[in-house]
């Protein structure tokens, strides 16, 4: 093999492994900078002896032992007087762990746990939701910094920026590399679905640029729902997440034309929707729900949505949709997380079941909603609610006012030819 093709495929292995690495040696050193430091210099030995010696069987393994042994130096150099006796005896435990003659099995059973660590450390609410989310594609994706600037059209200088104020916070704050216990876990998984779920919609409607949807945002974030999954399998939640994304995903086909131009749910051909990611969804959902029966909690925001996405998922033709029980649904979702959005959700949902006219009244009624005020999907609804009641010149202001509002050059098209419709219209 070419020393080319070798290190294309050292580095395909590297970001395959990268997460599992990161994470390992966080739990080593307690902290993530540190961590992907240690990470990239097992990269560069890698890089120097595998051309000459092949890739090792467990690449995996071969880099844990190599970044263990960057762990050691780094402590052994670090002997500040404060922490001696602290880093001495980790410098034995390191020492006793490395002498284990099974070390791949070491690895194995502690990679979950370190994955989870890295998983609620990265997502830590000490931080801004933007470095939450860059810190996590960072690490947890292997993204780097350019292809994370370039899923969210965001300098690059920024993105870096973010993700080392991200790690100097972590350590600043002297934030644990564990998974959180009793009451604080509820508040730290939230944090965890939350960056999830953004990158997911990032990716399922982006908010700027000419493309409507990014396709690897949505993969990546499933990818992480579903490792989540695996690693917490006793929260719903989470379940329900995996569901949600598993469910909106399978759309993802019959959203677009050959241009790229957006098609709205009620219009897509729905023989698109890919089946597999359908099923996968639903049995997610079925173990979402199981779950939470067997711990006696009511479901919860991510459940809810997911079971809506199943109403849809479920009907062949649009026109067998069951609006009414979509209503029932976001009527619970209100109750569990009051939002503004999820109440023009509901008022798109009732328009459907009961006529324009019934969502109007609730649409009209989040008009004066501050949080709406610059949200281009109020103006829209209200205009579709509208054109449907032949108002069509007041149907035509709003569309206006939508466009206006994104940053989606699809979503802008989709507008204009709404404002053309309505000028058509006697």
């Amino acid at each position: 093999m070419a020393a080319s093709d070798t290190h294309r495929a050292i580095n395909a292995v590297f970001r395959i492994e990268q997460a599992k690495l990161i994470a390992g040696l966080a739990r080593i050193v307690r902290d993530i900078g540190v961590a992907e430091e240690l990470a990239q210099d097992a990269l560069v030995t890698a890089l120097e002896r595998w051309p000459e010696t092949g890739i090792p069987d467990n690449p995996g393994a071969w880099l844990m032992a190599a970044g263990k042994h960057r762990a050691i130096d780094r402590i052994r150099r670090a002997k500040m007087l404060e922490r001696k006796h602290q880093e001495l005896g980790r410098d034995m435990e390191i020492e006793q762990e490395l002498s284990m003659p099974d070390l791949e099995r070491l690895i194995d059973d502690e990679v979950g746990d370190d994955l989870l660590r890295l998983m609620f450390t990265s997502c830590h609410p000490v931080l801004s939701t933007d470095a939450r989310v860059a810190l996590t594609l960072r690490l947890l994706g292997g993204l780097t910094t350019e292809e994370i600037a370039r899923a969210f059209l965001v300098p690059e200088p920024t993105i870096g920026q973010r993700i080392v104020r991200a790690k100097r916070t972590l350590a600043e704050k002297e934030i644990p590399f564990d998974v959180p216990r009793g009451a604080e876990l509820a508040e730290r998984l939230s944090s965890v679905l939350e960056v999830i779920y953004l990158v997911f919609n990032e990716g399922y409607s982006a908010t700027a640029g000419n493309d409507w949807m990014r396709p690897q945002l949505c993969e990546e974030a499933l990818r992480l729902g579903r490792i989540l999954a695996e690693l917490a399998p006793h929260e719903p939640e989470v379940h329900g997440l995996v569901s949600l994304m598993e469910l909106q995903f399978s759309r993802v086909r019959a959203r677009t034309d050959a241009n790229g131009d957006p098609i709205l749910l009620m219009d897509q051909n729905r023989a698109l929707w890919d089946q597999l990611l359908i099923r996968r969804g639903l049995a997610a959902l079925k173990r979402a729900d199981k779950v939470a029966d067997s711990l006696q909690r009511a479901p919860g925001p991510y459940l809810l949505q997911a079971a809506i996405a199943a109403c849809h998922a479920q009907a062949r033709k649009a026109e067998d949709t069951d609006w009414q029980q979509i209503a029932a649904l976001y009527a619970v979702l209100a109750a569990v997380t009051p939002s503004p959005i999820v109440e023009l959700n509901r008022a798109v949902a009732i328009a459907m079941a009961e006529g324009p006219a019934a969502g109007l009244a609730l649409a009209d009624a989040l008009r004066s909603e501050p949080t709406l005020k610059n949200y281009h999907l109020l103006p829209s609804v209200r205009g579709d609610f509208l054109f449907r009641l032949g108002r069509f010149q007041e149907a035509q202001a709003e569309f206006e006012r939508a466009a206006s509002l994104t940053r989606n050059a699809r979503e802008q098209a989709v507008l204009a030819a709404r404002i053309a419709a309505c000028s058509r219209t006697p």
